[in-house]
């Protein structure tokens, strides 16, 4: 299927990382078309076949790929492999792991951190880099991140993870000023709280919570308008704003205050 696409905006052929988790599923199912190919990574085996049969039943041709990011390497040759086969006009970087502080630790287990950031941080940046080579060779393409709210706080029960969100954010603005001229757009997604078994596993207040269909459907819109970030829902756009304003003595005091745990990891 190597050929040369001369109109990024059709997106014939789509990489979608984490694609068996919550917004990955919904973002395949929406993508499937005619016409189109769409590259699906992810972890859980029996669920990338379901979901390759859904999108094959809308018209799209799908590949799919069982593996785990914590490989970089593998994840490096995976992408080059199946671009070349598929020259990819948008990469959607969705996969990502959480991570919450254990009630009575008074750190986070080391080994989850250094999962968390290669799979958050360093792969995501890995990608997108290796994807931006091919695209700005073929004359552009478009990237998707996505982040977090969690990367505008410094989160004291979840110190990885907000600070990989945060590098992920910093990486894309840098990104973006390099790429750009060269037609390699980047969009760096940044929801706050979106119904899917990730969330679903901490205990407490979501507020502001959407669903994963309507996540889905606000960063396409995103990729399609080219947007550099996009925040959303509102109401964090809102409190971006404010929260700048807080006094930094103030600012951590609030952050030591905050609570937060989570549910164990169901096997799947």
């Amino acid at each position: 299927m190597n050929q040369v696409h001369t109109k990024h905006s059709e997106l014939r052929s789509i990489l979608i990382t984490g694609a068996t988790g919550g917004i990955g599923i919904e973002l395949a199912r929406r993508y499937a078309r005619p016409g189109r190919t769409l590259i699906l990574w992810g972890r859980n085996a029996e669920r990338l076949q379901r979901l390759a049969t859904l999108c094959c039943a809308r018209g799209a041709a799908v590949v799919t790929r069982q593996i785990d990011l914590v490989d970089g390497r593998a994840a490096l040759a995976a992408l080059r492999e199946d671009d070349t086969k598929h020259p990819l006009d948008l990469v959607v970087l969705g996969a990502g792991l959480s991570d919450i502080q254990p009630a009575g630790q008074l750190t986070e287990d080391p080994e989850k951190v250094l999962d968390l950031c290669l799979v958050n941080f360093t792969i995501p940046a890995t990608l997108a880099t290796a994807a931006a080579e091919r695209m700005i060779a073929r004359g552009g393409g478009k990237i998707a991140l996505i982040g977090s709210v969690a990367g505008f706080y410094e989160l004291p029960f979840a110190a990885s993870y907000s600070s990989s969100k945060a590098g992920l954010a910093q990486f894309a603005e840098a990104a973006n000023l390099g790429w750009s001229r060269h037609n390699v757009r980047i969009t760096l997604i940044v929801p706050g709280f979106v119904d899917t078994p990730m969330s679903q596993r901490l205990e407490g207040e979501r507020p502001f919570l959407v669903s994963a269909g309507s996540a889905a459907r606000r960063i396409m819109r995103a990729i399609k308008m080219g947007k550099k970030e996009y925040i959303f829902p509102w109401q964090f756009r809102v409190l971006r704003v404010v929260e700048r304003l807080v006094p930094h003595f103030l600012r951590a005091r609030i952050l030591l205050s905050l609570k937060a745990g989570q549910k164990p990891v169901k096997n799947s």
